[in-house]
């Protein structure tokens, strides 16, 4: 039901006017912000789930690069906060600011999709873009303005939801503000499932590949929702209207306190209780005090960045991790961005079971579980979720193939004949080969030329010059004395968990080899194809040669790369297949995603205890009209962590993943020790009861002064009184 009523103004301060709409109790304009800011964090968390990926696959950029650029763009979006709260309240106000800022998310967004269309730029048609350089300018410049957006409006959007609220409607608030966090999570959730769905679909004009634009375009879609959302309800809203900026007041009075301080250095001046008493000269005592209370807190924030420095790494390193793992979960098969869902569904059942459940029981037991203690295992428990890592890690490298080094060349033979052969190769090595059989391992050589001899019917020895840091396989064709072929085979695990597959033709006929949907591939006599992305599960291909065809089925699973061989006595018919052999370059991923749960589960319940918690003790601390300033040193420290995953990644060059994961909880620990020592020291405080006090003490004072200006008046009477009478005696004298 709809009611209309009387405007009355809910907080002090101008606002602009707008229809008092309710809907059950609640204001009607806070739906439309509960939508918008439902589609905006779906935007953003869905563009974010499959970005890491997009800069190792689409843009090419190693590990170590893909996670910087991840992670200066995280640590942007925890920056902006502050610019866009000094903006809304020194100048546009709250929704003009979400509305700009909005067009600029909004244009980013579209830059992102544009930025991963490989045909823009792909006059060749070969599926790979030729100006890498228009995709990336065009994606950091999309980056740019994202950042720029969700930042700027996210001090705005929940502050401009509360503002919607009379002073009567305290319920309804709270009420808004736990809707308000549940669409937080709730669009996580969502776009992390759906946008990795979106990116493993193949899309393009001229040639297929990962559908990038679609998991960018999406959420551009979802932006664009959001702002028209919100523009709609824009007659309804209560607007309040710049009263001027907090952040800034602080920041000038701190300043102000550390110039005086400088100019008064001397030993000649006594020294004050506190270095802000030095702003005194200036400004109000109240705000002196309120300043010093929240230094306190920010004095305790010095040691958390340590902390965000494990946890946005679930959206970078974590995820390349799950590339190399399986996620083959029976019905479902989980793609490796998705795997972050884990963390939004935990924070959803945690929260509720450490309010309910975990805090009072441990009350029960008679431990006083303070705030910071409940940070400081929240510290440790991310530093167990890296070492969960760095063990899922070590398990991973036990199954990854050996790759040349650059120095190194790795071979493999395939004996292409119906005859056995005998090869000799280099430090006395000699293999025996079937009739259609290849080595099963590579060997590695350190020379770039090396002799091999076949002893067949017919005894040939020739040289090979081998390519240093590659793979490749020697096809010894079924009369020795005709051409060697060198293949290039792959030196690295197929990308994003797909199987790589190619044929080689041991027939004196060409055939041609297909898959369901694919275009086929001619395969000349005694030649190989080249590889072709598969995905897991059961492939069937097709071999064809004129008006006869051949079925051949196999599973796959992940990362793995084959080369199929159609035997030289190939024949079509029924059992067809018999004469294909599969051969396994590359092992399939072995080790299963679900080893990433528990790593999950610590890194969530570490957020749980550390990040909730921190929100509650930092707005507890906080001086009634400076919560905007903690709220900005908080996200402040985010920005820090993120920072500090650059300097490790680009800087310290750690060669094996487990050990870096093993010196990131290392760091962990060891700030957390020096946190828990700081928290020790640390006593609580009560800002309202202080600011209370010290308004009685001013007012105090101020009493004090009328008193002695009354009494001052009183003797000035009294003695211009005096003076009179002695004016009068002098007169009639």
């Amino acid at each position: 039901m709809f009611l209309v009523t009387d405007y009355k103004e809910p907080t002090k301060g101008k606002r602009s006017k707008g229809k008092d709409i309710t809907l059950c109790g609640y204001p009607l304009s806070i739906f439309f912000i509960v939508v918008n800011e439902f589609c905006e964090r779906f935007s953003y968390y869905g563009m974010r789930a499959v970005l890491v990926l997009y800069f190792k696959y689409f843009l090419r950029w190693d590990d170590d690069m893909a996670t910087s650029i991840y992670h200066i763009f995280v640590a942007l979006c925890y920056l902006t906060p502050i610019l866009g709260a000094i903006v809304a309240d020194s100048w546009l106000g709250k929704f003009k600011t979400i509305i700009y800022l909005s067009i600029v998310y909004a244009l980013g967004q579209v830059a992102m999709a544009v930025s991963a269309v490989h045909d823009i730029t792909d006059s060749n048609k070969d599926g790979t873009p030729d100006d890498m350089t228009f995709h990336v300018a065009t994606a950091m410049v999309g980056l740019f303005l994202i950042a720029l957006g969700t930042g700027g409006i996210k001090p705005c959007v929940a502050a401009f939801g509360g503002d919607q609220f009379s002073d009567h409607q305290e319920k309804q608030r709270r009420t808004f503000f736990s809707v308000f966090y549940l669409c937080i999570n709730g669009g996580s959730l969502l776009s992390t499932i759906i946008t990795p769905i979106l990116r493993a679909q193949e899309c393009g004009i001229h040639t297929k590949q990962s559908c990038y634009p679609l998991a960018f375009g999406v959420p551009a879609a979802l932006m664009v929702v959001a702002l028209v959302v919100f523009i709609v309800g824009s007659g309804m809203y209560y607007k309040a209207e710049p009263q001027g900026n907090i952040m800034m007041d602080v920041s000038k009075c701190i300043s102000f306190a550390i110039k005086n301080r400088y100019r008064h250095r001397s030993s000649r001046f006594p020294k004050r209780q506190h270095w802000m008493d030095w702003a005194e000269e200036k400004y109000d005592k109240l705000l002196i005090a309120q300043i010093k209370m929240v230094l306190k807190v920010l004095f305790l924030y010095i040691p958390l960045p340590m902390f965000w420095t494990l946890f946005d790494q679930k959206g970078s390193r974590w995820t390349l991790q799950a590339t190399t793992m399986h996620g083959n979960f029976g019905a479902l098969v989980i793609q490796p961005d998705q795997m972050q869902t884990v963390n939004p569904i935990l924070i959803l059942t945690l929260v509720p079971i450490m309010d309910s459940v975990i805090y009072p029981l441990i009350k029960k037991c008679g431990l006083n579980f303070t705030p910071l203690k409940r940070m400081t295992v929240g510290m440790f428990l991310a530093a167990l979720a890296f070492v969960c890592a760095a063990l899922v890690q070590v398990q991973i490298d036990k199954t990854l193939p050996t790759f040349p080094s650059a120095s190194q060349s790795q071979l493999k033979l395939l004996n292409m004949g119906p005859q056995p052969v005998k090869v000799n190769l280099p430090d006395n090595v000699q293999l025996e080969f079937s009739p259609n059989q290849a080595s099963e391992q590579y060997l590695t050589f350190g020379e770039e030329e090396i002799s091999v001899s076949v002893e067949s019917h017919v005894g040939v020895t020739r040289a090979l010059f081998l390519t240093k840091g590659a793979r490749q396989t020697l096809l010894l064709p079924a009369n020795v004395s005709h051409e060697w072929l060198l293949t290039k085979d792959l030196k690295a695990k197929p990308q994003q968990g797909n199987n790589a597959v190619r044929f080689i033709n041991g027939m004196l006929t060409a055939v041609n080899v297909s898959i369901a949907g694919a275009d086929p591939t001619l395969l000349e006599p005694e030649y190989y194809s080249n590889y072709s992305q598969i995905k897991n599960g059961i492939t069937t291909f097709t071999i064809k040669s004129d008006s006869e065809s051949c079925k051949y089925s196999r599973e796959f699973g992940f990362g793995s790369s084959y080369t199929f061989f159609i035997h030289s006595t190939f024949k079509f018919g029924p059992s067809c297949h018999e004469s294909i052999s599969a051969g396994e370059d590359i092992k399939p991923n072995s080790v299963h995603m679900a080893l990433q749960i528990p790593q999950y589960f610590f890194i969530t319940a570490g957020e749980v205890m550390f990040s909730v918690t921190g929100l509650e003790f930092s707005y507890s601390q906080a001086p009634s009209n400076m919560k905007a300033v903690l709220q900005a040193g908080w996200l402040l420290t985010v920005a820090i962590g993120n920072f500090i995953v650059l300097i490790v990644a680009e800087v310290a060059k750690i060669p094996e993943q487990w050990a870096e994961y093993v010196l990131f909880a290392s760091l962990l620990i060891a700030v957390c020790f020096i946190f828990s020592i700081m928290a020790y020291f640390y006593t609580y405080m009560d800002p309202m009861e202080i600011e209370a006090q010290f308004r009685k003490n001013v007012d105090d004072d101020d009493k004090d002064d009328r008193d002695l200006k009354q009494m001052m008046a009183v003797k000035r009477d009294s003695v211009d009184s005096d003076d009179e009478k002695d004016k009068n005696k002098q007169t009639q004298m």
